[in-house]
């Protein structure tokens, strides 16, 4: 939402501006210009992506539209679901999580975090490691080691990603001249009309430069950059996970592993060690 709200402002400011200093609306109307600089960014955006990417990239985008994709809430869920599962682990061994491992979007245990059990991502990496103790991987630092190289992958995808936000954004510039030099070569098979027209053509073709920058600097390398933010909070999440499964295979009791896991998160996202020991208290027997 508040993605909306700054790329509308970017606008009024600019076209506000525009018009309060006697700028005519009609003159930024070149809709043809918006092909050249919007079309071919698109389509030279696809051509040098793979589709993966290009659906992925169009994905965080959305997401940012979206807003924040984690509240403080919902870290605070996170944690209390890990404390869950670690002390239905002790009181009950890991063979007690098999049935909810294996079919996690059934589970009856993981359904009481909705925001957890509702990320699929998040969800099938959680159970993945929880699942190769149930099979007997107890080693707290080969599991590290394995969660640190997906999490490397993760993280490499991600890359790619805003690597092509990024390279979209800058693209319009280059084009907005594009638009712009064929805007001039058109003035100039129009040179013997009077100053008037040609003033009116002039200002068209300078429209192609103002639109390629107005959308790189104004829209897409902002939006490249809120996708990453968006991208940083993801790993923040997986990290917190992380954190979590290697204390509770180093033996530590449930609320120490947890302790562990919340460390991991930024200072204002953060729940409290209190509000974290009040959610646990509140959770109904493990089971």
């Amino acid at each position: 939402m508040f993605a909306i709200i700054g790329m509308i402002a970017v606008v009024a400011c600019v076209i506000g501006s525009y018009v309060a200093m006697g700028g005519k609306l009609a003159v930024l109307n070149q809709p043809f210009e918006v092909v050249i600089i919007f079309g071919s960014g698109i389509s030279a955006f696809i051509v040098s992506n793979p589709m993966k990417v290009v659906k992925g990239a169009f994905g965080k985008m959305a997401a940012v539209m979206k807003g924040a994709k984690y509240k403080k809430g919902d870290y605070l869920e996170l944690l209390t679901m890990q404390y869950q599962v670690f002390k239905l682990m002790k009181q009950k061994g890991a063979l007690a999580l098999e049935q909810h491992v294996e079919n996690p979007h059934d589970s009856s245990l993981f359904k009481e975090f909705p925001k957890f059990h509702g990320d699929h991502h998040a969800t099938d990496f959680f159970c993945d490691y929880v699942r190769l103790m149930t099979l007997g991987s107890d080693n707290p630092h080969e599991i590290e080691s394995l969660m640190e190289q997906e999490l490397d992958v993760h993280h490499q995808e991600d890359h790619a990603y805003g690597h092509a936000l990024t390279n979209l954004a800058e693209s319009f510039p280059a084009l907005g001249i594009v638009a712009a030099v064929l805007g001039v070569i058109k003035t100039m098979g129009s040179i013997s009309e009077p100053p008037e027209v040609l003033g009116g053509l002039i200002a068209g073709a300078l429209v192609g430069t103002f639109l390629g920058i107005l959308l790189c600097y104004g829209w897409f390398a902002p939006l490249a950059s809120a996708a990453k933010q968006i991208m940083e909070e993801e790993s923040t999440y997986m990290n917190c996970m992380k954190a979590g499964l290697v204390a509770h295979l180093q033996g530590y009791a449930p609320a120490v592993s947890v302790e562990f896991a919340r460390k991991t998160l930024m200072s204002h996202m953060r729940p409290s060690f209190k509000d974290v020991e009040e959610a646990v208290s509140n959770l109904p027997p493990p089971g």
